[in-house]
């Protein structure tokens, strides 16, 4: 198939599942154009780019509530497409790039190409060929090939991770066990330095509760067996929850989540924590099942 043929059916699913969901944070189609050589969709005017152009940034302005009401808007808007469309939807390429925000800043999720209809009648698991961005694929997706709607919440986790620590997906400065964003947060989690990949200014603005359910979110979000990642609905419900905490500017005695995790280096409880977290598989065995991925299907970022 060349790559017209396969830019024009692309087009043909991106426009035939956007004429089945209404969402307020889902990007809306005003019409298309058949008169290039590949027909063209015409979306709403959507000015303020991506998150991913606004956090990777040196010095970005977005506030950690910024942040937050972003995610939960997405999230919003993968729970409608899982749970409420008309027929679901798994959008297949959920990444900060495909998150387009308007000029109050209201996220709305975009690129419906790749995007599949699961009929209600049918198992809630489809089979495909593997399709998505290096760096936010789900494990298990790429291993089985076994499409469902946990593979839009691995992805998820991905973007909430990027948007608290300001990080790249995949950076190959790292080493082989951190390359992965995904995996270079579990780490830091279970090694009690969290606090180190964190964006400056969540860490000053988060409350130390605050980072570290936002961080246990992430955590479940990339679990790697399917079953124990959330439901998008109870994404949803959990980031409604996590904005309403505020951080007392009177409160000197406060402690920061670098001394809370200094602690439970030296075996102190602190809140709920006990222990660190432990992995549920090696790091570095997850970035060799990305690597020989991309190697057998020429997958790039």
């Amino acid at each position: 198939m060349d790559v017209d043929q396969i830019q024009v059916d692309q087009f043909i699913n991106e426009l035939f599942i956007l004429t089945q969901v209404n969402h307020r944070y889902v990007v809306k189609v005003l019409g298309f154009c058949f008169e290039s050589k590949v027909p063209e969709l015409v979306y709403e005017y959507i000015s303020n780019g991506t998150p991913s152009q606004h956090i990777h940034k040196k010095l970005s302005w977005l506030t950690l509530d910024h942040r937050l009401r972003i995610a939960t808007e997405a999230a919003s808007a993968l729970s409608y497409l899982h749970s409420d469309a008309s027929i679901p939807i798994i959008h297949r390429d959920v990444k900060s790039a495909n998150i387009l925000l308007n000029a109050d800043y209201m996220a709305k999720i975009a690129d419906f190409g790749a995007s599949r209809l699961v009929p209600l009648d049918q198992p809630q698991v489809i089979n495909t060929i593997v399709h998505g961005t290096f760096g936010y694929l789900d494990p298990e997706y790429i291993r089985s090939g076994q499409l469902t709607e946990k593979s839009d919440v691995y992805s998820f986790g991905v973007v909430l991770a990027e948007l608290m620590t300001g990080k790249k997906p995949i950076c190959l400065e790292r080493s082989e066990a951190e390359r992965f964003l995904a995996t270079y947060f579990i780490v830091s989690m279970k090694e009690n330095r969290l606090s180190q990949i964190l964006e400056p200014r969540v860490s000053r603005e988060g409350t130390l509760k605050q980072l570290q359910e936002i961080a246990e979110l992430v955590e479940r979000c990339l679990c790697l067996k399917s079953e124990e990642r959330p439901a998008m609905k109870d994404v949803v419900i959990e980031l409604e929850r996590l904005r309403k905490y505020r951080k007392d500017p009177w409160d000197v005695n406060q402690q920061s989540l670098e001394e809370s995790e200094s602690l439970q280096s030296e075996g102190v409880r602190v809140g709920s924590h006990t222990e660190p977290l432990s992995l549920p598989t090696s790091a570095t065995e997850i970035s060799r099942q990305y690597y020989s991925f991309q190697l057998q299907h020429d997958i790039s970022d």
